[in-house]
């Protein structure tokens, strides 16, 4: 292949990921919009990120949650290419714009009165897990939500706090905190209980996007397996010897990592064809490399 035809391959792949990843972020960033706009603004859900002010100061202003919502996150953008430059990702300011005019757009397509439901803990459940599985998706693909991160890719870059997430969550803590002066406890509560478990979804969320299985395999014929392994499942391993301890025999041990519908491919093949094999079959989500996920 020439040179040429190689650089325009290349640049053909890069193409069509760029639009799988900004389909991608699009979907994710529009089912946040659908979590906040019926399951937050209606319970006046305040825990944290400019949502969060923005419910706030449309308890105390003429202006809706949507419009505070846009303006704060015009603002932060406006701020963030002054402090950021180049270094102000394109996909932030994607998410930033799509989140605010799909808000705006709702407020004035389908104007909610009131809570969805009458059950303000079901409404709490799902206003805490629809938007952190947006954010943990665009987080995996190293998306930012927009808003509040700003300050902190700002904070990051022109301050030495080496803990970012601190100041966050006290900047979110305290807006959680004001719902219940401007609203009522009950809400502040709610708000309070939302902001602890949003960031434990949005862990447990990548964590399971990102699962894999590591095998260790103990066997006497590895090149069934790894035969199996290579052109079965496109994947690749590592062998190398080792000694029994009881009976001092000479056994072969296979190291690979697959993905989780791969991984139960593996250990039935094992089942049928090598019962004798001895695995051990860990969780991992952080397998970094090719094939998985980048060094960046």
């Amino acid at each position: 292949m020439s040179r040429a035809a190689l650089i325009k391959r290349l640049n053909r792949k890069w193409f069509w990921q760029q639009v799988l990843e900004y389909l991608v972020i699009t979907v994710a960033t529009l089912i946040m919009v659908v979590g906040v706009y019926v399951f937050k603004f209606p319970n006046n859900f305040s825990f944290g990120g400019v949502t969060g002010i923005a419910i706030v100061l449309a308890a105390v202003t003429p202006f809706t949650a949507g419009t505070i919502n846009f303006i704060i996150n015009m603002l932060l953008m406006v701020v963030g290419f002054i402090f950021l430059g180049k270094s102000f990702g394109i996909k932030t300011v994607y998410v930033s714009l799509l989140m605010s005019v799909g808000l705006s757009v709702l407020e004035n397509a389908a104007p909610m009165s009131g809570p969805l439901t009458d059950e303000p803990m079901l409404e709490l459940l799902f206003a805490i897990a629809v938007p952190a599985f947006s954010s943990a998706v665009l987080f995996n693909i190293g998306a930012s939500g927009g808003g509040t991160d700003v300050i902190a890719m700002i904070l990051k870059k022109h301050t030495r706090l080496g803990n970012i997430g601190t100041p966050l969550f006290l900047v979110d803590l305290v807006i959680t905190v004001m719902a219940c002066f401007v609203f009522d406890v009950k809400t502040g509560l709610f708000s309070v209980t939302g902001l602890l478990a949003k960031s434990l979804v949005i862990d447990t969320v990548i964590e399971n996007i990102n699962l894999c299985k590591y095998f260790t395999i103990v066997c006497n014929r590895p090149e069934p397996i790894c035969d199996y392994i290579h052109q079965h499942l496109q994947r690749s391993a590592t062998v190398f010897k080792g000694e029994g301890t009881y009976e001092h025999k000479e056994r072969y041990i296979i190291l690979t990592v697959l993905k989780r519908g791969q991984a139960v491919e593996l250990r039935n093949f094992i089942k049928f064809h090598d019962s004798d094999a001895f695995l051990m079959i860990t969780n991992s989500s952080e397998i970094i490399g090719k094939g998985f996920r980048g060094l960046n």
